[in-house]
């Protein structure tokens, strides 16, 4: 049954707070602890959660914000569980900072808290419904709003988030997903398979591998793949139900296919027919595969925005996103656009590098009235700057460093006539983009065309002191990336991913409001 968690708002005189020297009491609620209490904790909604939870009178859930609290000061001060419990039960800063008011109160066990985040994830697979990112967007629309932070000029950028996994080569992981099969297999069918298996039963996957050449690997997966194959006809419909077996048929499907003519053969797919979506890992399945910028990372992507407007004192992250990491960034903002404009209607200028430039995007920035500011242009960049501006419906100029006209529509495009005798003289007219014909320079372009060349020159039509804002983004990506080891999270999976992003999202937030209170 829901409850929601009042007890910290009535601390008495037995408090330990009260009972503290007043040296130590003044030194406690000067604490950072303190005010995570007063701008983080006392403010978590915990209604968000109630469905979680029976309606019918039964025993009540542990107190909410006390866990959703731990989850993020977990993140904030990069401890483990145990490190977790250990500071609720003996430090009286983190008592503190959940509303624990008695010195031996605990407020909840550590399988409840790991019950807890099942609930979460249940939840999020059934209703695709994220409550730890309502946490975050309910706590950010208050800061927001109680800071006068302007949110007209925000930013975005993304980063990899790679999962603490081991790096299998494609041998390796075929072994050792049949070989997690194998210890699921009932004592009968262990006898059974013991002589197919035998290459493989008596040694992990890496010793395995150790002692191979480099040229007997083909037929060492084309070996294992009839043994998939035979394993796939044999006991399939047995162990459907296992976990083990639903990664093995995945993988199976993934690596190799069966040829039509030769029911009995299976065929190994190439390399470069592998997805990048294919499995990573027996240990995370939703992890993917990306290259970028020349780094390869099996995990996820963390897309970040943030509030930029030089009028403000401070500046908060207020969206965040995690995405498998094999989609581009240009497709994770054009779904981020629209939720970023309801939770900040005034938003009319967001900034971002050349990886999330698109058409699609293009034609939502003008639909929303939003000005893309892109920072770097991918592939080439035009040696002459042609600028096309609209003037109203279906009116556009065009211009070049020597002349400007207006276009005309065509029947499939619009098109500017450049005086030929003038780009004659033009020193540029060899690299110009326009096509040369008996009486002008022509430069036809469409909508979309219009749209990305305003994308493109959108920097140079603002202020020089705004033209830069986008770089500091890269100093709130290092915050996120501090606490992974060598770019790896300390966690597995897509869901344990979100727990840290936005937990850590909430914590950069609040410590951001904690040193300009401090300061001011």
């Amino acid at each position: 049954m829901f409850r929601k968690n009042e007890t910290h708002l009535q601390r008495n005189i037995f408090s330990f707070q009260e009972e503290l020297p007043k040296t130590q009491q003044k030194q406690l609620y000067q604490s950072e602890e303190y005010k995570f209490y007063e701008l983080i904790f006392c403010n978590i909604d915990e209604e968000i959660f109630k469905d979680l939870y029976s309606d019918v009178e039964s025993r009540p859930n542990a107190p909410i914000n006390t866990m959703v609290a731990s989850l993020v000061l977990k993140e904030r001060y990069d401890w483990s569980y145990t490190e977790l419990f250990k500071q609720i039960g003996f430090n009286l800063l983190t008592k503190t900072a959940l509303g624990l008011n008695q010195i031996d109160e605990i407020p909840f066990c550590q399988s409840t808290l790991f019950y807890f985040q099942n609930k979460l994830n249940n939840h999020y697979i059934k209703r695709g419904e994220n409550l730890l990112e309502k946490v975050f967007d309910r706590l950010t629309s208050g800061q927001l709003k109680e800071l006068k932070i302007k949110t007209k000029i925000q930013r975005t950028d993304s980063f990899l988030a790679a999962s603490n996994i081991r790096s299998y080569s494609r041998l390796q992981l075929l072994i050792e997903v049949v070989l997690r099969l194998y210890r699921v297999f009932r004592e009968e069918d262990k006898e059974r398979f013991k002589e197919l298996l035998k290459d493989y039963r008596s040694q992990s996957s890496s010793n395995y591998i150790y002692g191979l050449k480099g040229s007997e690997l083909p037929k060492q997966i084309e070996k294992i793949g009839d043994i998939y194959y035979r394993l796939i006809h044999q006991i399939g419909k047995e162990y459907q139900e296992s976990k083990e077996f639903q990664i093995f048929e995945r993988v199976y499907q993934e690596h190799f296919s069966e040829e039509n003519e030769k029911p009995q053969v299976v065929g190994v797919k190439k390399t470069e027919e592998l997805s990048s979506s294919c499995l990573q890992s027996p240990d995370d399945i939703e992890t993917t595969y990306r290259n970028k910028n020349g780094k390869s990372s099996k995990g996820q992507s963390i897309n970040i925005a943030e509030t930029v407007n030089p009028e403000n004192e401070i500046e908060l992250i207020n969206d965040v996103s995690v995405k498998a990491n094999n989609i581009n960034d240009e497709k994770i903002l054009n779904e981020r656009i629209d939720r970023l404009k309801e939770k900040t209607p005034d938003l009319d200028e967001l900034h971002f590098d050349g990886a999330y430039g698109s058409e699609d995007n293009d034609k939502k920035f003008e639909k929303l009235e939003i000005t893309p500011v892109q920072t770097a242009i991918k592939g080439r960049k035009a040696e002459v700057s042609i600028t096309i501006t609209k003037k109203e419906e279906d009116r556009y100029k065009v211009s070049c460093p020597c002349q400007s006209l207006e276009a005309v529509l065509s029947a499939k495009k619009y098109k500017a006539e450049f005086e030929l005798s003038i780009c004659n003289n033009c020193q540029l007219s060899s690299k110009c983009p326009t096509i040369k014909n008996k009486h002008f320079r022509t430069y036809n372009f469409t909508e979309e065309d219009y749209l990305k060349n305003k994308r493109h020159n959108s920097i140079n039509q603002i202020p020089k002191e705004r033209r830069k804002l986008r770089n500091n983004v890269e100093a709130t990506v290092a915050e996120f990336k501090r606490k992974l080891n060598n770019g790896k999270l300390k966690v597995r999976g897509y869901f344990k991913t979100v727990l840290f992003a936005f937990s850590m999202a909430i914590s950069i937030n609040f410590g951001r409001i904690y040193r300009h209170l401090a300061k001011s």
